[in-house]
């Protein structure tokens, strides 16, 4: 995961902390967060298709021997089990989102670049709020992300007088997981747009920067949809897009 982050943001430049003894977390520890999920989803993929090609029926009816078995894999523990699991991993990833991009907004944290990476300069630059207003809701599409890391299938409930005594939750489970994976979503496509606004900031500071090629060809392909934020403005139909772009994986992902 760390040689793909490499590949990805290759960088020459030897002090590239300055004065940090070491990045925070979020950053120096993305590979292994990432990893989670990336290790976990093989075996995932193969506990979901596993029960998918299972019978489930009660009873089993046995044609060739005639005979009616009775049994309980109608019990969904594997795929409740493969929802929370995955739900948890991925809300991971949204907080980590989260992360980066509230150090990459604040000017305490981000070297220099404009307060919430507002592009209004001169006497507008006080009345623009430039990506506030967006980073507040990727913080809350996270922190819902999270709160629904709660494992469904802990909460077993008795029901039909006892005979479903213990049950795997796992239809919850999975609804929870793609309201996850939907909010996380969200998080990403908000920090693409802040990841574009914060390279063409740096890239206006300082004129002689020029990106790497792999950097530098992702931000030409953002640009084509995020117009550089100078003014103020609802940012809606951007997300948007981005959301598409993701889902019909218009970028190559990590295989």
């Amino acid at each position: 995961m760390a040689g793909w982050l490499r590949q990805d943001l290759p960088c020459d430049q030897r002090d590239r902390n300055g004065k940090r003894l070491q990045d925070r977390y979020s950053v120096r520890c993305a590979p292994h967060v990432i990893g989670v999920l990336a290790d976990a989803t093989p075996w995932l993929r193969d506990s979901i298709e596993n029960e998918l090609n299972s019978a489930n029926d009660n009873p089993i009816i046995d044609a060739e021997g005639e005979g009616v078995l009775y049994g309980g894999h109608f019990y969904g523990g594997h795929i409740a089990f493969a929802m929370d699991s995955m739900k948890n991993a991925v809300a991971n990833l949204a907080d980590l989102l989260d992360r980066q991009m509230a150090l990459l907004v604040d000017s305490r944290y981000n070297n220099g670049l404009a307060p919430n990476l507002s592009g209004a300069r001169g006497p507008r630059a006080t009345i623009n709020h430039g990506l506030k207003g967006l980073q507040i809701s990727a913080s809350a599409w996270a922190a819902e992300a999270l709160k629904l890391t709660m494992p469904a299938s802990a909460f077993s409930r008795s029901t039909e007088c006892h005979n479903q005594d213990k049950v795997s939750m796992g239809t919850i489970a999975a609804r929870d997981s793609l309201r996850v994976r939907e909010l996380t979503e969200q998080v990403a496509a908000a920090m693409l747009i802040a990841v574009r606004q914060g390279v063409w900031l740096r890239c206006r500071l300082n004129r002689s920067m020029a990106p790497e090629a792999t950097l530098r060809n992702m931000m030409e392909e953002l640009g084509a949809d995020i117009p550089v934020i100078e003014e103020d403005r609802k940012l809606e139909p951007e997300l948007r897009l981005m959301l598409e772009r993701i889902r019909g994986r218009s970028w190559k992902l990590y295989e």
